[in-house]
């Protein structure tokens, strides 16, 4: 029985080795001439639904025997799995999506993989050096959640580029329809983690070259090419200001509500009619209605779809919120859910923030509107609400007229705060 470390473990020891990046954090281990007897035997825990995985008696990492695999229907469910003592390290490594991802150290030089004997079949090292993103076989075509993971890849590691026989590759993929196959779920999965990668755009821009963008989220597929107005966008084009919205919140270390936001602050730019361009006159209303669908289909959290909702409605607010009177404000807070979720408000902010600097030559610009907005809630919170409704009571009103008494002391604190 001979047992490996394989994978990102490997592959980011070495780009240490060539850079400052950070270890892989999890580890994985192949076990070759290994039958699930001996494993158990040995007392690792058996965990596999579909293939032999164990998880080792004192780490509890996991520890999944050399197995090959065959295409047996379209998608990512439909594979048969083969694993037996036969089965050599380099078959297991042929089934891995890309080559820097292909690579192994044997078990007892694990502390070290940089140091240790490396098993690289595929050429991971030397793609790993020159930067490439590749395919290890042609198996990766069988496997349709491999095109998101690429993208993903690509924007972790944004100075890689996509070698072109894998996107000629990734194009067939999607012409044969592999994508249709995906369920939401892992689509979601996967759409998630290359938002919170270090340049989200990166994986929007490789999944439009290869023709996905448009099957999984034609919502925002369609905002390339469409025109904004110089004097707010210098960089014009809605698709670009995307992809400046999504690095902004990445440099920001903005959390996933806020990056989904900004991935659908502005959908309804991407149906505005052509005769009124490059103006987008109610193009919130129809954010919104994208976004539900959006959401819908991708069985996006509640967490994300709401957050996205408000910033969708109401950026455009919040960006001309200096001007607004001390009512306006209020009105604006009240919309936004601000008293009652002021920690959610503090998100709405911050992706407003992304929208506001993820512009051509505008990304050191200050946005002013944040702390502008953030005092006026701290106003607005201060007001003792159960006493201004008492005195309302005590005054003879009832029902809404309480509500409106306590809306208007909010107005006054906002006012005196010099909002």
């Amino acid at each position: 029985m001979e047992i490996y470390l394989v994978g990102g473990a490997v592959r980011d020891a070495l780009m240490a080795r060539q850079t400052d990046a950070t270890p892989h954090a999890d580890r994985d281990w192949v076990v070759v001439g290994a039958t699930p007897e001996s494993m158990t035997a040995q007392g690792f825990l058996p965990v596999g639904r579909d293939f032999p995985v164990f998880l080792h008696p004192q780490t509890h990492e996991e520890y999944a025997l050399a197995r090959t695999e065959r295409k047996t229907a379209p998608g990512y469910h439909g594979f048969a799995f083969h694993a037996d003592p036969g089965v050599t390290l380099e078959e297991d490594l042929a089934r891995r999506d890309l080559t820097i991802n292909a690579m192994a150290v044997p078990a007892e030089q694990a502390d070290h993989p940089a140091q240790g004997r490396l098993v690289d079949p595929y050429g991971g090292a030397q793609d790993l050096q020159d930067r490439v993103l590749r395919h290890v076989t042609s198996a990766f075509a069988e496997d349709p959640v491999r095109i998101l993971r690429l993208a993903r890849f690509a924007a972790r590691f944004p100075d890689f580029s996509v070698a072109p026989e894998t996107l000629a590759l990734m194009r067939d993929m999607v012409a044969a329809g592999e994508v249709d196959h995906l369920v939401p779920e892992r689509v979601w999965q996967e759409v998630a983690r290359g938002l919170m990668e270090q340049q989200p755009s990166r994986m929007l821009e490789v999944l439009r070259d290869c023709g996905a963008l448009v099957r999984l989220m034609p919502e925002v597929d369609r905002l390339s090419g469409v025109p904004q107005r110089a004097e707010h966008h210098p960089e014009v084009d809605t698709g670009a200001h995307l992809l400046l919205v999504l690095d902004m919140a990445a440099r920001l270390g903005a959390p996933l509500p806020v990056r989904y936001a900004c991935l659908g602050h502005d959908l309804g730019k991407g149906n505005t009619p052509a005769d009124v361009l490059p103006r987008h006159i109610g193009h919130e209303a129809r954010s919104v209605k994208l976004l539900k669908g959006l959401g819908e289909r991708l069985r996006v959290p509640n967490e994300c779809r709401e957050l996205a909702e408000v910033v969708a409605r109401e950026h455009g607010h919040l960006h001309a919120s200096l001007d607004l009177s001390p009512a306006a404000t209020v009105r604006l807070l009240e919309r936004c859910d601000a008293i009652r979720k002021p920690e959610r408000f503090e998100q709405v902010l911050l992706a407003c923030e992304c929208d506001a600097r993820g512009r051509g030559g505008l990304s050191e610009r200050p946005y002013p509107q944040a702390d502008r907005l953030r005092r006026a809630l701290k106003a607005a919170l201060a007001v003792n609400t159960a006493e201004v409704a008492a005195r309302a009571m005590a005054d003879g009103l009832t029902g809404p007229k309480v509500g409106e008494r306590v809306h208007a002391a909010r107005i006054a604190a906002v006012d005196a705060e010099g909002g």
